[in-house]
């Protein structure tokens, strides 16, 4: 069966995604979302994360980005099943110690449903603001990575030791309440195709149409196994934007839409080339009628994407 989740609404209002309506959207919007997802069967919800959007980069991305750790904590007290994917969360911009703190605590308070996405940014005055290293990002996302193993495993103490971050005898309580947080790698440039393949337990693609997804599950597939690694990897997909049913509104080209088996038939593809999980996203004009397709798709759709 293919899990599916989905990435919240009103955090987040790129002009590349978000709907008129969550404009005016708030916090009340947010938990009523989430509960849905929750109630729905979703898998996850996910939260982005930026910490701050230059003025030449407003009109597109907005200036409306939720902090993902507060966000997913103060859903996580509202919700009992749903898991909290961070979508991805820039850890560059931050030294792996207080990434751990904050997602280690994240992890415990919601009874072990945090999914940690980790992502390189692609905003340099974030980095510049920060007094992180922009051009060094992927190199510093690689350590980050094997830091936060370390820091987000069972050990009280953790040690690590690298060319940029190195700790000892720095204790670090509330532990995980998970024995292993699932570390999901964002991006689909080669390095983060590599990355994912080598350092992560899941590999979350940013927008790959699904005619150029096949090639890069083979990168991935070809590299875990001429480097020995075998285990439980997750891949995930970003579908098309979906409706269910048929729109009475114009839903852009590029929308999903019709009959629950036409659209499950659809999304098996997915499953088809070797995905584990579709990130969904569905057209909508209000709160209501997101949340009545969010029921829709798991009642008519879900239980024909097997």
């Amino acid at each position: 069966m293919v899990a599916y989740g989905m990435q919240l609404p009103v955090q987040s209002q790129s002009t590349l995604y978000a709907e008129p309506w969550e404009a005016e959207a708030g916090p009340d919007d947010l938990v009523e979302i989430a509960r849905a997802a929750d109630r729905t069967g979703f898998s996850y919800v996910a939260v982005c994360d930026h910490v701050a959007i230059p003025r030449r980069l407003a009109d597109a991305m907005s200036t409306v980005w939720y902090d993902p750790v507060a966000t997913l904590a103060f859903l996580a007290g509202l919700t009992g099943r749903v898991r909290l994917l961070s979508h991805v969360a820039v850890v560059g911009l931050r030294h792996p110690l207080l990434t751990a703190k904050q997602y280690a605590t994240l992890d415990h308070l919601s009874g072990g449903r945090l999914l940690l996405g980790v992502g390189a940014g692609h905003v340099r005055e974030e980095f510049d603001a920060l007094g992180a290293d922009f051009d060094a990002r992927g190199a510093v996302l690689d350590e980050s990575i094997d830091a936060l193993r370390a820091a987000l495993g069972p050990e009280e103490y953790p040690e690590f030791s690298g060319e940029r971050y190195s700790f000892k005898e720095l204790g670090q309580r509330p532990r995980p309440a998970q024995p292993r947080v699932p570390l999901w790698v964002g991006g689909s440039s080669p390095a983060a195709v590599r990355r994912a393949a080598l350092k992560g337990d899941g590999w979350l693609p940013q927008g790959d149409p699904r005619d150029r997804l096949p090639a890069q599950l083979a990168k991935v597939r070809a590299l875990r196994e001429a480097a020995g690694i075998d285990g439980p990897f997750t891949v995930g997909a970003i579908t098309e934007p979906l409706y269910v049913g048929e729109p009475a509104w114009p839903t852009g080209r590029r929308t999903l839409t019709g009959e629950p088996q036409a659209l499950a038939e659809s999304l098996r593809a997915y499953a088809a080339m070797g995905v584990h999980q579709i990130q969904v996203r569905f057209r909508s004009r209000s709160v209501t009628e997101l949340i009545d397709q969010m029921a829709a798709f798991t009642t008519d759709v879900a239980p024909h994407l097997d």
